[in-house]
């Protein structure tokens, strides 16, 4: 059994999910390759020791490019604002390490570019997490099978309410378009789009700031974005993302008619997925409620038991158990710093669509 030395560059609260998926990871799957937490970097020395001390790694800093260059740190997770993700991938290529890099890939359309050059060669991974559930796992399969027949429409929504409240006061989100819904939410919602209905071919897209004013200050960036677009297999379909979209907490959904049949998923109800088929006799039909279990992707490893459920940190930790497959193998798992760009490419369509009031061409190489 191989053992490899992971840095974790960020301790917030994605930090602490990569550091406990990483710990949880190697046993839950029983992987051939187990990490070593063996450095984790913060903002400061203070909270970098703090972090090591809570999450079990064995040094800490407060400097990314001390990680980076230690020869025990052998793979580098990035857990920090996005503005950052570029410098320290390209760092952290240079050395020939395995990168893992949350989401959004890059702060811009060429930072992910210049990340996706960096990256050849190289084991690499964008952060997406909620495609992996078991039920929306298993939604891809059903699709791949063409268990619905042919996709006549796709409706996409990731939608929140924790900016719903106008009076809340202004913050790190509502300052600069990285940190608006489309570059926050959004990214989430077109990896969906993409992974389960392909590239997206063009788009008509509005960006809105709903509440513009709030205490302290000027919101500088979008509440919410809508877009109407065309996939390249031909497919129709409406996007929507939102941060106040009051009421909804995990508004991660989706819904796909086909000549035989539909599915559908609610995030905020992670372990059903609902699947329509177009066949017996008409008084009998209506959707299924599936209820995930051990015959489902990435199910059994966590829990024995049909309709028990997994969870958010679940995610991450078939996250970390897809890096470490990666590495291992030395073949590089979806998705890739190249599906990170594609995300990125949409967004930058979406954006010039909604400066324009036209439709713009998703423009990838």
């Amino acid at each position: 059994m191989t053992e490899i030395g992971v840095g974790i560059i960020g301790g917030g609260y994605m930090g602490k999910a990569h550091s406990v998926a990483m710990s949880a990871a190697a046993a839950v799957f029983d992987l051939p390759l187990r990490p070593r937490l063996e450095m984790i970097c913060a903002s400061s020395e203070a909270s970098a020791e703090r972090y090591r001390a809570s999450f079990g790694f064995r040094r800490a800093t407060a400097d990314w490019r001390v990680l980076v260059n230690d020869p025990e740190v052998e793979a580098v997770v990035i857990a920090t604002p996005q503005a950052y993700h570029r410098e320290i991938a390209e760092a952290a290529f240079a050395k020939g390490k395995p990168v893992f890099c949350e989401k959004p890939m890059g702060a811009s359309l060429e930072d992910a570019q210049a990340m996706v050059q960096a990256a050849c060669g190289h084991i690499n991974m964008v952060g997406y997490n909620y495609i992996r559930t078991p039920a929306t796992q298993y939604a891809r399969k059903l699709l791949a099978e063409g268990a619905i027949g042919d996709v006549t429409w796709f409706r996409g929504e990731n939608a929140e309410d924790f900016l719903a409240d106008p009076t809340l006061p202004v913050n790190w989100r509502t300052d600069g378009i990285a940190n608006g819904c489309i570059g926050d939410l959004a990214p989430h919602l077109f990896n969906m789009a993409l992974a389960l209905m392909g590239p997206i071919e063009r788009v008509m897209a509005e960006v809105e700031t709903v509440h513009r004013d709030r205490p302290g200050g000027t919101v500088t960036n979008d509440d919410q974005v809508q877009m109407m677009c065309r996939f390249k297999n031909g497919v129709m379909g409406h996007l929507f993302s939102s941060r106040v979209a009051t009421g909804r907490k995990m508004g991660y959904a989706y819904e796909i008619f086909g000549t035989k049949g539909s599915i559908k998923f609610d995030q905020e109800d992670q372990n059903a997925l609902w699947l329509y088929r177009a066949e017996g006799p008409e008084a009998a039909r209506g959707y299924t409620k599936i209820l995930t279990g051990p015959a489902h992707p990435d199910y059994e490893p966590f829990c024995l038991g049909p309709g028990h459920g997994t969870g958010y940190q679940d995610q991450i930790t078939i996250e970390a158990k897809d890096f470490l497959t990666a590495i291992h193998r030395g073949e590089n798992l979806w998705p890739t710093f190249e599906d990170g760009l594609a995300v990125i490419e949409v967004t930058d369509a979406a954006l010039r669509s909604a400066e324009s009031g036209r439709w713009q061409d998703v423009i990838s190489d």
